[in-house]
């Protein structure tokens, strides 16, 4: 088990405290073909009841996508990711009292998300696809996550990966992470992502999940999502509940600060214990 730095996340209209519990951000995708839930909230109204619920269970943090990246997916344009996104946004407005999450790469959807409410941009590819969202994050006083991965979703599963897996993420963070400084992105705005599953092994996974304390040196609050991640193993999705527990548990005591998931009832409990765990 290892220390972990409290932190203050600031946001345009507040700031939350990262640390002294573990804050989970409920997944919601608004996409037709993600990996783990496509389809099921492509109406404004069923992503909105999906976030509300989420909340209910005890998320502290929506996460809202509309752009799949999976392996082997394709990318859509701004004006799709758009179409999907905006009305999800207005739909939760004034409803939701927890901060709201965009998940996206592109700096035009940046832009319209945080005018329509966003207050955390989610960038999973750590400014690599659109290094204008920065920007786009400084002006709008929004929290930045700054993800790493390596390639692009059609190719990232075949390789070549990196030698040395823990030095790799380490590098391409701070390179991140100075990139959005140069933007004028506030050091306490900042949040860091090793990007598990992104253009990693099996065996890679598991060693950043084991050396979340170097990551933790970065100075930055450290987010890690594994829920039903395919390295996890089982049938499908659906079966990895089980699995995203146990690494749920592992990145806590390993010092994350959130955890990004997709069944929230079921993580809240084991988030609870993992962090009653840390104060032994």
């Amino acid at each position: 088990m290892h220390p972990r730095k409290v932190f203050r996340l600031a946001l345009a209209r507040r700031s939350l405290r990262l640390g002294e519990r573990t804050l989970l951000m409920g997944v919601l995708n608004v996409t037709p073909d993600s990996f783990s839930d496509g389809g099921r909230f492509a109406t404004p109204g069923q992503a909105a009841a999906q976030a509300l619920a989420m909340q209910a269970a005890g998320a502290d943090l929506i996460d809202i996508g509309a752009e799949s990246t999976r392996p082997g997916s394709h990318p859509v344009p701004a004006a799709e990711e758009l179409e999907r996104l905006l009305p999800v946004l207005a739909a939760l407005r004034g409803k939701l009292k927890v901060p709201i999450s965009v998940d996206t790469r592109k700096a035009a959807v940046a832009e319209m998300a945080v005018a329509a409410g966003a207050e955390i941009l989610n960038d999973i590819s750590g400014l690599r696809f659109d290094p204008r969202l920065a920007q786009v994050a400084a002006r709008a006083g929004a929290a930045l996550i700054l993800m790493h991965s390596r390639g692009t979703p059609l190719d990232r599963q075949k390789g070549p990966f990196a030698r040395n897996a823990v030095r790799d993420v380490v590098g391409g963070l701070r390179r991140s992470v100075a990139q959005a400084r140069r933007a004028g992105v506030m050091k306490s705005r900042i949040v860091i992502d090793p990007g598990i599953g992104f253009g990693k092994t099996f065996r890679q996974n598991l060693e950043l999940l084991a050396a979340l304390p170097t990551l933790g040196k970065l100075g930055f609050p450290v987010l890690v999502g594994t829920s039903r991640k395919g390295f996890l193993g089982g049938k499908g999705p659906q079966d990895r509940v089980w699995g995203t527990a146990a690494t749920v548990t592992a990145s806590i005591l390993n010092g994350a600060h959130i955890v990004r998931v997709h069944d929230v009832p079921e993580m809240v409990q084991v988030a609870r214990m993992a962090d009653r765990l840390r104060l032994l």
